[in-house]
């Protein structure tokens, strides 16, 4: 079963994702913040992360970028989730190497396609 963390610090988004995954059939994991969410990979990486880019203290672009230095974690997918639609932050992200970027409200069938996808990409 593959492993899904969560990322954002809205509580209401948290569950409705967490279930919206759980129904896919994944395991999920879930972090409020950044540093949490580099702890959570850091401990065990996931599958693939599903990330808010506004986040308390260190944004969602951050921690991407985190991600993205760690050489074991360079195939790891990331979807960034984001109220804010601006092309310039979804040019950021995928230039940061978001594998894609999706703007709240998204629709959950969309989303879990997408996380199909990326997971079906990234197995060798």
């Amino acid at each position: 079963m593959a492993k899904v963390l969560v990322v954002d610090d809205e509580p209401n988004i948290v569950l409705s994702l967490e279930f919206l995954m759980q129904q896919a059939g994944f395991e999920v994991v879930t972090a409020e913040d950044g540093e949490d969410a580099l702890a959570r990979v850091a401990e065990a990486p996931p599958d693939l992360v599903l990330l808010d880019i506004s986040l308390p203290g260190i944004s969602g672009f951050d921690v991407l970028e985190r991600l993205r230095t760690d050489p074991a974690l360079t195939r790891l997918p990331i979807i960034m989730l984001t109220a804010h639609g601006r092309e310039v932050e979804r040019e950021k992200g995928l230039a940061l190497g978001a594998d894609d970027y999706i703007t709240k409200p998204f629709s959950t069938q969309a989303l879990v396609n997408k996380v199909k996808t990326l997971l079906d990409e990234a197995v060798p």
